[in-house]
């Protein structure tokens, strides 16, 4: 379901989901600028900007450097810019997973019902009852220490060099992805279960269209707002995720993050050198402040029910 005109004329008369907006365009054009930079840099042969050195070792906030530099003389700001290539990466591969699983098996079993219903709510009891974090730590070991099969080990280094990341990393998003879909499929499931008795699905069932043809025409574009609304709060989710999972040093090695920015910064805090870590934390903040701001204003103005 696209976003109707009078949904979009909802959305833009709130200054906050405008502001919101406009927030994650420029996260998403400042990640695209320095993941292409970074890919230019690499074949090139050069360090990318961010990621050069100098001597000005702790530098304060300056006209030169307006949040000064790091323990290896690198440009805070800049390094806090790039790190939006890791949230926005792993925002959008992570809710991509999350919102294709909870829809699919979501649909399936308020549709079907039966034997499939208790399967899926089975499932989803399950990862619900396990200890996210864990999980996501332990599978991201599992791939960066090589413990997979070779077959398995070559899919996730082929995946990872399409996106440009560590295979480690790559695991981190696929487990916040895999643990991150069952809200989603309850609620999907409760709006079919109420969906299939409308008369518009009893008359496709009495007439013998296939049930696959009935969720895809029916059932899939009214529950597709319900996605979307979901992708937008689970992107804010996925990346203090994988900060928390970097600051805990499981995540990203090579490339900027932010996680890793904060563990750095807050050893020296009682140094007086307190930029690192507000830059890294501002960065963050304002990301995900915008997504849950946006996220929801998209339930207002997509929400059907809504006056």
């Amino acid at each position: 379901m696209n976003i109707s005109h009078s949904a979009w004329k909802k959305l833009k008369s709130s200054t906050a989901a405008m502001v919101s907006l406009a927030v994650i365009l420029l996260y998403l054009f400042a990640a695209a600028g320095f993941e292409i930079h970074g890919l230019l840099c690499r074949a090139d042969g050069r360090t990318p900007v961010y990621a050069r050195t100098s001597h000005e070792h702790y530098a304060p906030p300056s006209a030169r450097h307006l949040l000064g530099t790091d323990y290896q003389g690198r440009d805070v700001l800049l390094r806090s810019l790039a790190a939006s290539a890791t949230a926005v990466k792993v925002g959008t591969i992570s809710g991509l997973i999350s919102v294709v699983i909870g829809v699919a098996l979501g649909c399936a079993a308020g549709f079907r019902g039966g034997r499939t219903d208790d399967a899926v709510v089975w499932l989803y009891s399950t990862i619900a009852s396990m200890p996210t974090l864990l999980f996501i730590l332990a599978f991201s070991l599992l791939v960066a220490r090589g413990f997979l099969s070779p077959a398995l080990m070559g899919i996730v280094g082929a995946a990872a060099k399409i996106v440009n990341v560590e295979p480690g990393m790559l695991a981190v998003y696929v487990a916040v992805g895999l643990t991150g879909w069952v809200t989603l499929c309850r609620v999907v499931r409760g709006e079919t279960m109420k969906l299939k008795r409308r008369a518009f699905v009893e008359a496709a069932k009495v007439a013998g269209v296939p049930d696959t043809v009935i969720i895809f025409r029916h059932i899939l574009p009214n529950v597709l707002h319900l996605a979307i609304i979901y992708f937008t709060l689970s992107f804010a989710g996925a990346v203090m995720l994988e900060v928390i999972v970097s600051y805990l040093g499981f995540g990203v090695q090579s490339a900027p993050s932010w996680g890793v920015m904060i563990s750095d910064g807050q050893e020296r805090l009682w140094r007086g050198v307190w930029w690192e870590l507000a830059g890294a934390s501002g960065a963050m903040f304002f990301l995900v402040l915008a997504l849950n701001l946006l996220g929801d204003a998209l339930r207002d103005a997509l929400d059907p029910y809504a006056a």
